[in-house]
């Protein structure tokens, strides 16, 4: 096990890599340690986890909202959790956010730290300090920017990942390399899905890769004033794709990125010949590049997306792989180009 510190503007972060989840303790020898986690990662790993007071509550974004948040803290207050209490989100996206989210507000504040346990997780939810949940269709409609003590790198984790989380987990991986490292985008063509998925240490050096990327960017710009918008690349369209359909969230944000290149090529200057890789790209990590959907229902969705304000939304552009750029585009100009591109 090794760390890297990471400071943001709030605080210091570590991130230790390689790290076996039964050292965690060592971390936190004084404060009462409550677990949250998932059903689905309790019933994988309750050997490792049944020492410590666990809250888990049912798998799956549809249970991202504030009945599951009332519920658990309903059990910390059963718990006797005080203000030492120390959270630990065990789990993918959702559980980081919801334990982000929660640590914000119980007692007005409580310290937290992450285990994230898929690849999405671990290379994007569980980095920045973004925490929230959705209210209905729309995604992340309430949240906090707080940032954890300390991010926990098992990937033992990995072993029980489902073949369909991978792949979910590389349309971010992919994202940030369209948005910020042409090196990374070409290696992951050199490379294919099966080895990244049967290499140990090929796999931990992508991931801790893109936990550089995205720390640096935050450490920027914590608050999503400029540069962090990057990071939204095929999210715009793609939340909205998400929240309409239920779809996997790599695979709406890898519909977005899709989406996004082909309004590059029409409003940025973005050449065809780029687009035709980022697709090769996404089709070989078994990614979806287009579907049909409803525009008219869509658009009722995205014009409540946070990013849009003054009736346009910042949308991020490529200028060419590993560049990306912020662009306002009006709402009636983004529905034109977009039944014109999808």
């Amino acid at each position: 096990m090794y760390k890297i510190e990471y400071l943001f503007s709030q605080k210091k972060v570590s991130c230790y890599f390689d790290a076996e989840f039964s050292d965690i303790q060592e971390l936190l020898t004084d404060q009462q340690i409550v677990i949250i986690t998932d059903e689905v990662l309790y019933t994988h790993y309750e050997k490792e986890i049944k020492k410590f007071p666990v809250i888990k509550f049912a798998a799956g974004e549809a249970h991202k909202n504030q009945s599951i948040v009332d519920y658990i803290i309903e059990e910390l207050i059963k718990l006797g959790a005080h203000k030492n209490t120390f959270l630990i989100g065990l789990g993918g996206g959702v559980v980081t956010d919801i334990t982000g989210y929660i640590a914000a507000v119980y007692m007005r504040g409580l310290s937290f730290g992450l285990v994230p346990t898929t690849v999405l997780a671990m290379v994007d939810a569980a980095i920045g300090g973004k925490n929230g949940i959705d209210v209905g269709v729309y995604k992340n409609m309430i949240g906090t920017i707080r940032q954890p003590e300390f991010i926990f790198y098992d990937y033992n984790f990995l072993e029980t990942l489902p073949t369909k989380e991978w792949v979910n987990g590389f349309a971010e991986i992919i994202k940030h390399a369209c948005i910020k490292d042409a090196v990374m985008f070409s290696d992951l063509e050199k490379y294919t899905f099966h080895q990244y998925k049967t290499d140990r240490k090929l796999i931990a050096e992508l991931i801790e890769k893109n936990v550089l990327i995205k720390s640096q960017i935050v450490a920027e710009d914590e608050f999503e004033k400029e540069e962090r918008k990057f990071l939204n690349f095929g999210h715009t369209i793609g939340h909205a794709i998400e929240n309409l359909y239920g779809i996997p969230h790599g695979h709406a944000v890898s519909i977005g990125m899709v989406a996004a290149c082909n309004l590059s090529e029409k409003l940025n200057n973005f050449s065809q010949d780029a687009t035709a890789r980022i697709i090769r790209l996404l089709t070989a990590y078994h990614l979806p590049i287009n579907m049909e959907f409803d525009h008219q229902k869509f658009f009722e969705i995205l014009k409540m997306d946070k990013k849009c304000m003054n009736n346009g939304v910042h949308f991020i552009l490529l200028k060419s792989i590993g560049h990306a750029q912020i662009k306002f585009i009006s709402l009636s100009d983004l529905e034109n180009n977009i039944k014109e591109t999808i």
